[in-house]
């Protein structure tokens, strides 16, 4: 059985345009007319009428197009899809930052014995003469790099492999022809000053200077001498202009990729640095004047930051003087990517691990907006963070703590150096779980003789407690476990009875206020219960005459009093 029927006019405005609903109506004829009205008065391009009648079984619309008028519906010509081409097409374009980075990927291990970079293997003939040779280096490499592309892209793989051999054997035979010309002069003879000079305006001088800075250093082994070549090619260099630009692009460029791989880098800075430490001289030698500012404002920033020597201080030099812009963004990187990464800073010290990621936030936060944007910094301390919460890394961080009160204020300070909402709010839980477990109110229940007093163990947890209130946790996680430390005070208090103690000590009743005023304003009890009950101790001492007289009497017991009281907000 059909149901309720309503009839819906559209329209189209303009020939091209879409179809939009202008009424809907139970009236047939009205709607007939409306559609025929919209043509006449030339108020729409194109009109129709559509019955539409309700399912009750379904309750869906059942839609019939009874009538449509005017100028016809324009079909859209399809969208011609552009075959997919390879991302080389042509040897020029190995050469590409870009590319050059795809390559030293693929072709990692194969670099690594050779001791070069990929713009050297880009530059220099007999490098790429001895990858050729060995083809099965080489075919591995095209098919790394054919068939993710050929799966992203569409393409048949064998066809992208065979462009990728062909690709690179024109690249090769374009490098071998390069060097059988001597378009590579050497620099026994001529001074790299002369070499850049004399390629001003040329078209092909960065490919030339390129294959003069990777073949001087062919002679040079290990990263350490190889970036001291590069250094004495800037000292050589025009003092100033484009020839200058063209000689330090070269180096910049293979200085780049040459301390993008972490055993250079180690031989570099030195091998007997953990990770950490390596990520601290790196930052060193990118902003030495940042750092340096650092350790004259606080002393052991020279402690934790390891100095650079060698080429790596000629190298931090340039850089300060911001002649190697890329390769100072360069570093920078590397470090928040390494901060961002799983890798442990120091793996078998997890409290140095603190101190050493305090070190490079305070310098990569001074060094930011010139090297990088403190968002990125603070991005690269929240990942980081993460990795300082996690069970395994907690647990290794306080399993040396001999008391549960030592591991409380190793987790205090865990609280104050992580960053990020939700990791301080995981650190908390840490802490809080600590501080409200049975083991710390038993250790601190606990007597013994020759132990610590009551009154030393109630400064301890002050002292806790302000800490607490200093490392910037959220309200709620700050309020928890500052009434849990305070609960335990309170507890050590009516254990000890410490205030009628002192109401029963051979004092003057202006020293007893005094301890009162103390205790109250959480100086040497934490505040909670027993702040509460010394701060009306104190008021019922005020109200005695004799007392008041007495404090009055003492101008400075006066004062010192006054300073307490005002502290505490306390009137009498």
């Amino acid at each position: 059985m059909a149901g309720p029927i309503h009839y819906e006019v559209y329209v189209r405005k303009t020939a091209p345009a879409g179809w939009t609903l202008l009424i809907a109506t139970e009236d047939r004829k009205h709607a007939l007319e409306t559609a025929e009205d919209q043509l006449r008065d030339r108020l729409a391009a194109a009109a129709r009428v559509t019955k539409e009648t309700l399912d009750p079984d379904t309750m869906e619309f059942n839609s019939l197009n009874i009538l449509t008028i005017g100028a016809p519906e324009e079909k859209k010509k399809p969208k011609s899809v552009e075959a997919a081409r390879p991302a080389c097409s042509a040897p020029a374009e190995l050469y590409t930052p870009h590319a050059r980075a795809l390559i030293g990927r693929v072709l990692e291990d194969w670099l690594k014995r050779q001791g070069a970079t990929a713009f050297e293997l880009l530059h220099r003939p007999d490098l790429a003469e001895r990858l050729d040779a060995s083809r099965v280096e080489l075919q591995h490499a095209v098919q790394k790099v054919a068939v993710p592309e050929s799966q992203a892209s569409g393409q048949d793989l064998h066809s992208v492999v065979r462009h990728y051999q062909r690709l690179s054997e024109d690249a090769v035979a374009r490098l071998l022809k390069a060097g059988r010309s001597g378009l590579f002069p050497s620099l026994e003879k001529r001074s790299i000053a002369e070499l850049a000079q004399g390629l001003s305006g040329s078209a092909d001088r960065a490919f030339v200077m390129g294959g003069v800075v990777a073949q001087a250093l062919a002679d040079r082994k290990g990263a350490r001498d190889r970036l001291d070549g590069l250094m004495d090619m800037i000292d050589a260099a025009p003092p100033a202009g484009p020839a200058r630009g063209l000689v330090v692009g070269a180096v910049e460029q293979i200085a780049a990729e040459m301390l993008a791989v972490r055993a250079n880098l180690a031989e570099i800075l030195g091998p007997s640095l953990d990770h950490g430490a390596s990520l601290a001289a790196v930052v060193r030698m990118v902003a030495p004047r940042e750092v340096e500012r650092l350790i004259g404002l606080d002393s052991r920033m020279a402690l934790m930051t390891p100095a650079v020597e060698g080429p790596a201080a000629r190298l931090g030099a340039r850089l300060a003087g911001g002649e190697l812009p890329q390769l100072s963004a360069s570093l920078a990187r590397m470090v928040t990517r390494e901060l961002a990464s799983p890798r442990r800073l120091r793996p078998n010290d997890p409290v140095g691990e603190i101190d050493i990621l305090r070190t490079l936030a305070m310098a990569l936060t001074a060094a930011a907006g010139r090297l990088l944007t403190l968002e990125e910094v603070q991005n690269a301390f929240v990942d980081r963070s993460k990795s300082l919460v996690t069970p395994d890394f907690v647990g290794a961080y306080v399993r040396q703590c001999p008391t549960a009160l030592s591991e409380a204020e190793l987790l205090t300070r865990l609280c104050e150096n992580v960053t990020g909402g939700a990791n301080k709010r995981a650190a908390a839980r840490w802490l809080s779980a600590c501080v409200a477990s049975v083991r710390l109110e038993s250790e601190m229940r606990q007597s013994a003789p020759g132990g610590p007093s009551v009154s030393q163990k109630l400064l301890v947890l002050a002292r806790l407690q302000r800490s607490v209130r200093a490392v910037q946790l959220g309200e709620l996680d700050e309020r928890q476990i500052s009434t849990a430390i305070g609960a335990l005070g309170g507890t050590l208090e009516a254990d000890a009875g410490l205030l009628a103690q002192i109401g029963r000590a051979q004092a003057t009743p202006v020293q007893k206020l005094t301890a009162l005023m103390k205790m109250t304003n959480g100086e040497t009890a934490p505040l909670g219960p027993a702040a509460d009950r010394a701060r009306a101790e104190a008021v019922k001492m005020l109200r005695i005459p004799e007392v008041r007289q007495a404090a009055d009497a003492d101008t400075e017991a006066s004062a010192a009093l006054q300073s307490l009281m005002q502290a505490a907000r306390l009137k009498v």
